[in-house]
């Protein structure tokens, strides 16, 4: 099969010549006749902190696209820096996707090596490369060491949470939490705790997209390196077999990534990335597949923010793979990986070290710890619980609604001492969906008011339209749909309204009859919270943003394009 990147430097006419010699710069002349050109498709940059060492990590690729035969060419794409860009960097997935599917679709590139790490990076790069349809492969950047503060480790995020509730509860004094910040990040990499690019890096892997055994290497282990080698090798491979992302990714595929987001007590936000690439894919997905497949999955990793340990005690344990062989028999048996084998085969000579970090079956951390889908006058098209982030005891549970009309709204009045609450009422947050923010923010897990948090309170039933971090933990009702802004029953919540809540029965109700509901209008301090942006992406993204059971993608980008085919010029 002649190399796609023939297109531009085949034959001896004039946008030939021009397309070999501004490429030349040094290289030979064979650099461009049957040499595949491979794209290092690098999210580094200083303002994404947890992907700032991939420009190192790229050069180990390059190293091992050379040695293949390759022609290796770093392409920086669009990057998210979760910690660091306003409003929330979810705002921008689709875009980041959008632009490395055109920038990989308008070069003379054969294959790509994904390098992504921080929240968003990985589910972009994926979602491009799944539109594209070029030979990829993903390779994630791995989680920072362990730090440690007052002789206790610290989870990157989850810490973050849990410590600044202890300020705002008077227990721990503003200068300790300021003393514990240069601890928590304590190397190169992602957050240490089952977060979202924890998650996604792990599912990335039992999706098939990663070369098994490499996704939770930690970012300053030099074994990422030999992986960083072995999958430029890798690349220049896949393009001689032709193995492209609609060749191996299958309905098994996803299957096989839903049993690991429930066997590893993986992030809510996996949710929505992995029916956003299902969705590129024409794989037909749908959150009721999470329940069906997952919900009754054990959680096996006992890893912060549902157990105790982070991510390089999960590698000193055995990885992935580990966890994977004590849930084999809920694998789909034929999807196949990057590499051209089955996940399973991966499975057989792979030991747990540590049965504390990786249970077995028999003694899980959590019986049944999927995500589970709830359903209910409140959420008709579904929303989402973690219930092994959860308190047992609140869910099921009814109580009176404390309703917030945007987070600024939030932050405005949750400490108000004359603010009617209680330990059994449910905060409810709208207006924070992927219209009404724009971009749907890691929002959901409200801080609770401090005047509860002087009692002792530490968790409360909270209902909202938006996410929360992975790192985060609480009995978190969130991604409800539809939004408040795409005219979902949460907009006509009033203050007052009872909740009820029941996890088992997979329900999520506010008692008030369809007549009720259907006579309420939103009040117009909830409308205008809404986003109206006037131009620009936040323009483009609120007029086609999809709901957050489809994936939160745009209507016009779901779909691949089934051709990488780009239309010559000159």
């Amino acid at each position: 099969m002649p190399l796609r990147s023939a297109q531009w430097y085949a034959g001896e006419d004039r946008n030939a010549y021009i397309h070999r010699a501004w490429m030349r710069r040094g290289r030979p002349a064979d650099a461009f006749t049957g040499r595949p050109q491979i794209a290092i498709a690098n999210t580094a940059s200083d303002l994404t902190p947890c992907n700032a060492h991939l420009t190192a990590v790229a050069a180990a690729v390059r190293n091992g696209v050379y040695e293949a035969g390759g022609i290796p060419l770093e392409l920086p794409v669009l990057s998210l820096g979760e910690t660091q860009v306003r409003p929330t960097a979810m705002l921008w997935r689709n875009l980041a996707a959008m632009a490395t599917e055109e920038m990989l679709r308008a070069n003379p590139i054969d294959g790509v090596v994904l390098l992504g790490g921080c929240d968003k990076t990985i589910p972009a790069l994926l979602m491009a490369a799944a539109s594209v349809d070029l030979p990829s492969v993903v390779l994630p950047g791995g989680p920072m060491l362990t730090g440690t503060f007052q002789g206790s480790a610290l989870g990157c995020g989850t810490d973050v949470w849990r410590l600044s509730e202890e300020v705002r509860a008077g227990t721990l004094s503003a200068e300790q939490f300021a003393r514990s910040e240069s601890a928590m990040i304590r190397s190169d990499g992602h957050c240490n705790t089952m977060g979202t690019a924890s998650t996604m890096a792990l599912v990335a892997e039992a999706l098939g997209t990663i070369v098994p055994g490499v996704a939770g290497i930690p970012a300053p282990d030099s074994r990422l390196l030999e992986a960083a080698h072995r999958t430029g090798r890798l690349a220049v491979d896949l393009v001689a077999a032709d193995r492209r992302p609609s060749t191996f990714l299958t309905k098994d595929s996803f299957h096989n990534a839903i049993v690991t987001l429930a066997a590893i007590g993986g992030s809510t936000n996996a949710v929505v990335h992995l029916l956003a690439i299902a969705g590129r894919l024409g794989v037909d997905l749908t959150i009721d597949d999470f329940d069906r497949i997952g919900a009754r999955v054990p959680v096996l990793v006992d890893l912060q923010p549902a157990g105790r340990f982070l991510m390089e005690d999960l590698h000193r344990a055995g990885g992935l793979l580990a966890v994977l062989r004590e849930v084999r028999d809920l694998l789909e048996p034929t999807a196949r990986t990057v590499t051209g084998r089955r996940l399973v085969d991966y499975l057989d000579d792979v030991t747990v070290w540590d049965p504390e970090v990786i249970r077995p079956r028999s003694a899980p951390l959590v019986p049944e710890g999927g995500i589970a889908v709830l359903r209910g006058n409140l959420a008709p098209a579904g929303a989402l619980i973690k219930p092994a982030a959860a308190s047992p005891e609140l869910l099921r549970h009814r109580g009176r609604a404390v309703v917030f009309d945007s987070i600024e709204d939030f932050h405005a009045r949750i400490d108000d001492p004359a603010l009617d609450v209680d330990a059994d009422s449910v905060l409810v947050l709208r207006g924070c969906g992927p219209q009404g923010y724009p971009g749907m923010p890691e929002v959901s897990n409200m801080p609770l008011p401090r005047k509860l948090l002087a009692r002792g309170v530490r968790d409360m039933v909270r209902v909202c339209d938006g996410r929360m971090s992975g790192t985060a933990y609480g009995t978190v009702v969130l991604h409800v749909a539809p939004e408040a802004a795409a005219g979902g029953p949460l907009s006509v919540v009033r203050t007052g309204d009872m909740i009820v809540l029941d996890a088992a029965a997979r329900r999520i109700d506010v008692e008030l009859s369809d007549e009720e509901l259907a006579t309420r209008t939103p009040a117009e301090a909830t409308i205008a919270a809404y986003a109206n942006p006037k131009r620009g992406w936040e323009r483009l993204y609120v007029d086609h943003v999809r709901q957050a059971d489809t994936g939160a993608d745009l209507d016009f980008l779901v779909g691949s394009s089934g051709s990488a085919v780009s239309r010559e010029s000159h």
